[in-house]
């Protein structure tokens, strides 16, 4: 099976101090378990990079995006990015970002129905959660922008 790969799963797992990150491991472990296959795409990459960097330093951004190599990543041309942004325009939604528009573009194109991801705007957008240990939504239902969402224990990084 295929699953695509949002930012919510991935920064979950590579901030220790993030609400899903056990959640976020044991799916990764189950995906590595089972064999399944990950697709991101480009801007997705921009996004965890721009995240980590900003929240956990320049090194945890690098070593996450080395180990997303292996990840099968989609290149958003501008007929994707224009097609995400028309899907924006026509629900008028300002709580979804173009970068989560992208990535219902790029699934459905790719026909990928589930989505690692801690954001319930996969569900709006008709497509399944893939969960570690289970459904995602088991214990606790999935949030919208979850990688927001830490610790009071873990302090935002003080690096600009």
């Amino acid at each position: 099976m295929v699953i695509f790969l949002d930012t919510s799963a991935a920064y979950a797992l590579a901030d220790p101090g993030d609400l899903a990150h056990r959640r976020a491991r044991e799916g990764f472990e189950r995906i590595e378990r089972e064999r399944e296959e990950l697709v991101l795409h480009t801007y997705v990459l921009v996004e965890i990079f721009a995240l980590l960097h900003r929240r956990r330093g320049l090194e945890a951004a690098l070593r996450t995006s080395d180990r997303l190599r292996e990840v099968r990543t989609v290149v958003v041309d501008r007929a994707i990015h224009d097609e995400g942004a028309a899907w924006l325009e026509r629900r008028r939604d300002a709580g979804t970002s173009l970068v989560d528009a992208v990535s219902f573009v790029v699934m459905r194109r790719e026909r990928i129905r589930k989505a690692f991801a801690f954001d319930e705007d996969f569900v709006c957008a008709g497509f399944e959660l893939y969960g570690g240990g289970g459904a995602v939504g088991e214990g606790s239902p999935p949030v919208r922008n979850a990688s927001r969402r830490r610790r009071r224990s873990s302090p935002p990084s003080t690096r600009p």
